[in-house]
């Protein structure tokens, strides 16, 4: 049985409204408060990498991450060159490590690495030194849907730093967690 059968229309209609307008669609996700992730991607003269809060995690069971990719970004050619990625989850000390992969001042490729330290991890991807949490990944599968792709992460090697606290990203701006108490670690 369809998805399709299975839950019809709401009684009396053929069908849902039209989609929302990209622009209310937009300004809506800006109030999804997100952690700020650089993902690292390439080798050698071929590194290039994006500033993302679109990760979360797929399963514990195999541990997978999902991350969300604009095919039209200069890190599509070279995940799909390379077939691994790396999360780096940055903390509130690293806004210039996302300002970077973000491109903000026409920072590319390569030149997106400069002013932190970074070492080379299992699939041969760049992991931040200092970041939160970082996630180095093969790819399992990449899902193209309208202008973007879910890459699906076949998480290899995982490092953390337990004492720093999240760079977050909410309504159009670079945040930090006002309560500083510690979390509770069960």
């Amino acid at each position: 049985m369809s998805l399709a059968a299975a839950y019809p229309h709401p009684a009396g209609t053929d069908a849902f409204p039209l989609p929302v307008e990209s622009a209310a669609f937009k300004n809506s996700m800006r109030f999804l408060a997100g952690a700020v992730s650089v993902i690292t991607v390439g080798q050698g003269q071929d590194l290039t990498g994006f500033t993302a809060t679109s990760v979360s995690s797929l399963s514990a069971d195999q541990p997978t991450i999902i991350v969300s990719l604009n095919r039209g970004s200069s890190s599509w050619p070279a995940i799909q060159r390379y077939q691994s990625f790396c999360v780096n989850v940055l903390t509130d000390e690293q806004q210039h490590v996302a300002d970077n992969f973000a491109g903000r001042g026409g920072v590319k490729g390569p030149d997106r690495y400069e002013g932190a330290s970074w070492q080379k991890l299992v699939t041969g991807s760049l992991g931040l030194v200092d970041a939160l949490t970082v996630l180095d990944c093969e790819l399992e599968e990449a899902i193209e849907r309208h202008s973007h792709s879910i890459l699906i992460g076949s998480v290899r090697a995982i490092t953390t730093r337990a004492e720093a606290q999240p760079l977050l990203y909410w309504h159009g701006g670079y945040r930090q967690l006002s309560n500083q108490t510690a979390p509770t670690i069960r």
